[in-house]
């Protein structure tokens, strides 16, 4: 067992999850760490390209910056291995501090500029690996963090949940998640456990490079404004240590904003407010209609 917090970082072989498990790496804790290959190969940028990295290459990356990485080979449309996951866990560790809710079927025409029923059908895979599993990670998560009466589920949203952003799928599982955290912080309350959803900027990923590369008009300024993923690692870390975490549950958060509220910088750099840009997200209200 580890005297470090535990946290699982779902579909963490690149992208935003393997820069949140890095950036919880350099925060000294455990993190497991999930992915379904073990080379690259069938994760392809949006030139077609082989985008690089696996789960247990971010696993070695959390150790080396201070923490201590666990891979596990992890396919989370298989509610059978998502149970194997966490029972692992409960195992090894006896404790869970933090799910992030990362992993997420990204369809190769995701940010083609086409309707949607004039992509393929597959691309609604982003409702069960990204939604649905969201929910069963989650549901384990409660049934070990309740009991110990503390911890965070954490969903990696975006402003695509209130605005059109890669089409209806894209926008439904975003709107979904932020759901998830709002209606979950009502069954938490009291026990310890809180849930929030994080609207994260434009972040700087294998994916997001290729991205601007493919769509430079359309990507022009987004290296200038894009986030690193680590970013995202430390501010969950600082909700979970906040005063007023529990007032923080349940409420859909804005990156760069809450980030300041906590005192919390990315590498450095001032991030400014997405509000005017974004709208303001849902907060926690009882009395909010959906």
């Amino acid at each position: 067992m580890s005297d470090s917090k535990v946290a699982l970082v779902t579909g963490a072989s690149r992208g935003a999850g393997a820069g949140i498990a890095r950036g919880l790496g350099e925060l000294g804790y455990t993190v497991y760490v999930t992915g379904r290959t073990t080379s690259p190969g069938s994760a392809k940028g949006w030139d077609g390209s082989v985008l690089p990295g696996t789960f247990e290459e971010t696993a070695q990356n959390v150790t080396a910056l201070g923490g201590r990485g666990v891979a596990v080979q992890c396919d989370h449309s298989d509610d059978e291995q998502i149970a194997e996951l966490f029972a692992r866990i409960a195992r090894d560790e006896g404790r869970l501090d933090m799910l992030v809710n990362n992993a997420t079927y990204i369809h190769h025409q995701l940010i083609e500029k086409k309707p949607f029923w004039e992509k393929e059908l597959d691309a609604v895979g982003i409702l069960d690996v990204g939604l649905r599993s969201a929910y069963v990670a989650s549901w384990h998560a409660a049934k070990m963090m309740v009991p110990q009466g503390s911890g965070l589920i954490a969903f990696g949203s975006s402003f695509g949940a209130s605005c059109y952003m890669h089409g209806p799928a894209y926008g439904a599982q975003k709107a979904g998640v932020d759901k998830l955290a709002h209606d979950m912080e009502h069954d938490l309350r009291g026990t310890g456990v809180v849930a929030v959803s994080i609207w994260m900027g434009p972040l700087i990923t294998e994916r997001s490079k290729i991205a601007s590369e493919t769509n430079p008009e359309q990507y022009k300024d987004f290296i200038e404004t894009a986030e690193n993923p680590e970013f995202t690692a430390h501010i969950l870390d600082a909700i979970d240590r906040a005063p007023n975490r529990d007032e923080l549950s349940g409420g859909v958060h804005i990156a760069a904003e809450i980030a300041k509220d906590l005192g919390i910088s990315d590498r450095g750099k001032d991030r400014p407010s997405y509000r005017e840009m974004l709208g303001s997200p849902p907060q926690k209200n009882p009395a909010a209609v959906y």
